[in-house]
């Protein structure tokens, strides 16, 4: 297996041969969001897809674009940027792109998925919480078009083709996201809590 730096220049080749998450990156650049990135099934579906022969965006059901602004939690200025970022992307990435202010999730995190959720303190943070280790990969473009890569658990499970749970965060989510992927992908190896 390669070391991490390898993988993420290979990372980093996907990400720049996937159009349509390309082009989600710079207009996020130009949008100029505090804290931003654009992270979960948008950065390593692709990757799973180069994997497995498929074409680059099989199976992405939406963006996730991340932003952290803890100034103004309140759901009118998430919204104000919801509809700004809106105006600022073509179809059919206007409807396919996600934004959420990673300084309010733990407001409403609980009541919908019954969990409880601690604030954050960035945007990066959020994916040492997501289900498994493979989703908790981000992207930035840069101003100078350099890929900013975060993934806290390192890339060799996405690589290798592994879901795994997060070791630091056991959730429910985990099942249902395992089987989507599985039956997306089913060249994935699921291991079970």
């Amino acid at each position: 297996m390669p070391d991490e730096a390898q993988l993420r220049g290979r990372l980093a080749e996907i990400v720049r041969a996937t159009p349509g998450l390309m082009r989600v990156l710079q207009t996020a650049r130009e949008l100029d969001l505090p804290d931003w990135m654009v992270f979960s099934g948008a950065v390593y579906q692709p990757v799973l897809n180069r994997l497995t022969g498929r074409a680059p965006g099989y199976g992405l059901r939406d963006y996730d674009l991340a932003y952290f602004d803890a100034a103004d939690r309140s759901y009118e200025a998430e919204d104000r940027i919801i509809r700004r970022a809106a105006a600022a992307f073509d179809e059919p990435l206007r409807t396919l792109v996600e934004i959420r202010n990673q300084a309010r999730v733990h407001l409403w995190f609980e009541g919908k998925f019954g969990e409880a959720y601690a604030p954050l303190s960035c945007a990066a943070e959020a994916l040492e919480r997501f289900a498994a280790t493979m989703f908790a990969v981000g992207v930035r473009l840069d101003a100078g078009d350099a890929l900013c890569i975060a993934a806290p658990f390192g890339l060799a499970d996405l690589f290798a083709l592994r879901l795994r749970p997060n070791p630091q965060r056991p959730t429910r989510g985990f099942a249902r996201s395992a089987a989507a992927v599985a039956a997306r992908w089913p060249e994935v190896i699921v291991e079970s809590p």
